[in-house]
């Protein structure tokens, strides 16, 4: 049996004031989907003004809305397979783009604490598993412990976070030290409980590989949805005009024919 992931996710929200909404739930670059569908339902749907698809750097793909008011369910299907991938190469852009700082990821005020935990080792391999280990090591895992506006600063002073704010603290750590990386929001089989996973890769000898300080799912499961410098380039929702409240996400993601293994010292690569 070929190995896939089956995706279903369910979005609620209300508009209160009538805008653009830009939705970033695809999968990125649709590579592998057997099959996928967008489902945009409710008085806030405005008829006759289907979702537009646009393309982002690594295959991020969003979808942009014009709402009126009322209630909406987005909700998203998709069946990809699991294709063999070789590492994709570091272009020269994002070497440039993904060592320096960003919005959560404030690499510049990091690094003499990096040097000095990191520095001292022999090559890049060994400083990003250095970090993985580390933030997985000191950093609590903590739902609801974060703010939506917290940096890998606050991070490392509180000692405590979720998957995104594990994720910005590595990806900062290792620019501190020169080493692009960048942002993944990912779906992940046998992450429980179910939600967006945030993760990271890292450019080792010049190929791009995928690393998770939280632990919490197995890597060859995962699959890409959108790719950035930070969480700010890869929110799930992001308003155009539109206000709205959030009404709460349902979600089932699972791998067939079962979760595959991962022994967290080999490299992966994510599709």
């Amino acid at each position: 049996m070929t190995a896939r992931c089956v995706i279903d996710v369910e979005l609620s929200l209300t508009v209160t004031a009538p805008g653009g909404l830009a939705v970033s739930v695809a999968v990125a670059g649709g590579a592998g989907t057997d099959r996928e569908e967008l489902r945009v339902e409710g008085p806030a749907a405005e008829a006759g003004n289907p979702a537009r698809l646009v393309d982002f750097p690594h295959g991020t793909r969003v979808h942009v809305l014009d709402l009126g008011r009322g209630e909406l369910t987005i909700g998203y299907r998709a069946e990809r397979s699991y294709p063999a991938v070789a590492p994709e190469p570091l272009g020269e852009a994002d070497l440039v783009t993904y060592t320096r700082p960003s919005r959560y990821c404030p690499s510049d005020r990091l690094g003499g604490f990096a040097n000095r935990e990191f520095g001292g080792l022999p090559d890049a391999r060994a400083r990003v598993e250095a970090i993985v280990s580390w933030v997985g090591e000191r950093v609590e895992y903590l739902p609801g412990a974060s703010r939506p506006t917290d940096d890998a600063v606050n991070t490392l002073l509180a000692g405590e976070g979720v998957c995104r704010d594990f994720a910005h603290l590595c990806v900062a750590f290792c620019r501190a030290l020169d080493i692009p990386a960048r942002f993944v929001a990912v779906y992940a089989p046998g992450l429980s409980p179910m939600d967006f996973h945030a993760v990271f890769e890292a450019a080792i000898d010049g190929h791009w590989w995928l690393f998770d300080a939280t632990g919490l799912a197995p890597r060859p499961s995962m699959t890409r949805i959108a790719t950035g410098r930070d969480a700010a380039d890869t929110a799930f929702l992001s308003t155009l005009g539109c206000e709205m409240d959030f009404g709460g996400t349902r979600f089932t993601v699972f791998a067939e024919p079962g979760l595959p293994a991962d022994d967290r010292i080999e490299l992966v690569a994510l599709a």
